[in-house]
C-alpha cells in the first residue's frame, strides 16, 4: 500500500512511519519541520518538506495514495494562548486541505490524530459521546475539535474519504519532547530531560493532577487498526488511552526511583512498600514547585471500550514498564 503520514518527522508520526515501512508499505512524509525533526525521518520513506497550510504544494503528493495518517499539527496547550491564529491555520485549515486533496485523488481513508484536550472537564472515565462545553479551555483543544468536525463534514457524507478520529490521551515514549525542545514539553519528557541534566523535577501545583498516559507504540497500533478496520470510516471518535491514570507525583517518584523498599517484616504482613513523601522530595531538592499553568484540567481518564469494540485494540504497555524502558534508553 501507499500511505501519506503528515507530520511524519514528529513524535507520533515518525513512529507510524517506522511501523509502516517495517510492514513493507511505501510511505510519503509531509512535514514542514516547524516542530518535526530531521533525525526522526526514516531514510526509507519519501520525504517532502512542505506545509499542509499550502494546499497547492501538497495536492500533487496525494496521487495514487491509499490512505493518510494525519498527525501534523501544532501541539501543546500553553503556546496556543500566545499564537491562536497559527494554531487555527495549522490544525483547522491544514486539516481541511488534507481532506480536500484526499477527496480529489480518491484516497480511501484518513485517520486523524485528535486529542483528549477537546473534552475539557468531564465526568470520568470519559466516554466519547459525553456532552462537550462549547467553551473550550484553550485554542489548541478548540482547533483539534474543529479538525474532528472537518473529518465529518468533508468525509464520506460529502463525497470525501472515509475518516476516523482517534482522541489520544497524554502520549509518551521515545522521541517525545523534552526541555531541550523549548518551553512546555510533555511532563514525562520534561522530567527525563531534567533528570539527565541532574536538575530538580519541576512540579506544577499541586502535583496531584492525574493523567491517563499512553505509550506511543500502543498509539501506533491504534492508528494501523483504524486504517484497516471495517467497522469504522464515518468520522467515528474513539478514545486511545490506557484506561488508568497517575498523579504527577507518581510520575516523579517512578522516574527518580526513590520509593523505599519494603522491609522483610512488612512484606510478611503483606503491606505495600512505603513511598518517600512529597515534603521529603522537595526538602531534598529532588523536586521544586513551578507556577500554575492556564488551561490544565484536573484529571484525565479514558473509557476505551469503544476502541476495543470497533478497532479490536487495547493498550499493551503498562505505565511502570514504559517508564523503565525510557530510563533504560537514557542510561
Amino acid at each position: 500500500m501507499k500511505y501519506i503520514v503528515t507530520g511524519g518527522a514528529g513524535f507520533i508520526g515518525s513512529h507510524i512511519v517506522d511501523a509502516l515501512i517495517k510492514d513493507g508499505h511505501k510511505v510519503l512524509i509531509i512535514d514542514s519541520l516547524v516542530t518535526g525533526k530531521k533525525e526522526n525521518i526514516n531514510p526509507k520513506a519519501e520525504f517532502h518538506k512542505v506545509d499542509i497550510i499550502n494546499e497547492n504544494d501538497i495536492e500533487p503528493l496525494f496521487k495514487g495514495v491509499d490512505g493518510v495518517f494525519h498527525t501534523a499539527a501544532l501541539a501543546r496547550i500553553q503556546p496556543s494562548f500566545e499564537n491562536p491564529d497559527s494554531y487555527f491555520k495549522a490544525n483547522a485549515v491544514g486539516t481541511r486541505n488534507v481532506l480536500m486533496c484526499a477527496k480529489k485523488h480518491g484516497v480511501k481513508r484518513v485517520v486523524y490524530s485528535a486529542s483528549s484536550s477537546a473534552y475539557g472537564t468531564t465526568a470520568l472515565p470519559t466516554v466519547e459521546d459525553v456532552r462537550i462545553s462549547s467553551q473550550s479551555l484553550h485554542p489548541y483543544g478548540s482547533t483539534k475539535r474543529m479538525g474532528e468536525m472537518l473529518m465529518s463534514d468533508l468525509g464520506i457524507m460529502t463525497g470525501g474519504p472515509e475518516t476516523v478520529c482517534l482522541r489520544y490521551f497524554n502520549v509518551y515514549g521515545p522521541r517525545q519532547t523534552t526541555e531541550a525542545d523549548g518551553a512546555y514539553p510533555t511532563v514525562i519528557g520534561l522530567f527525563l530531560g531534567l533528570l539527565k541534566k541532574k536538575k530538580p523535577l519541576t512540579i506544577v501545583p499541586d502535583g496531584h493532577q492525574r493523567r491517563d498516559f499512553t505509550w506511543v507504540g500502543d498509539v501506533v497500533n491504534a492508528n494501523i487498526s483504524a486504517m484497516k478496520s471495517k467497522k469504522v470510516g464515518k468520522a467515528e471518535i474513539i478514545n486511545i488511552g490506557s484506561g488508568e491514570n497517575y498523579s504527577i507525583w507518581d510520575v516523579a517518584r517512578l522516574i527518580l526511583d526513590v520509593s523505599k523498599k519494603t522491609t522483610e517484616k512488612a512484606a510478611r504482613r503483606g503491606e505495600p512498600r512505603s513511598k518517600i513523601s512529597e515534603r521529603e522530595l522537595i526538602k531534598s531538592g529532588k523536586c521544586i514547585m513551578a507556577p500554575q499553568r492556564r488551561g490544565e484540567v484536573r484529571e484525565t481518564l479514558a473509557d476505551i471500550s469503544k476502541a476495543k469494540k470497533l478497532l479490536g485494540w487495547e493498550p499493551k504497555m503498562k505505565f511502570e514498564k514504559g517508564i523503565k524502558e525510557l530510563l533504560k534508553m537514557q542510561s
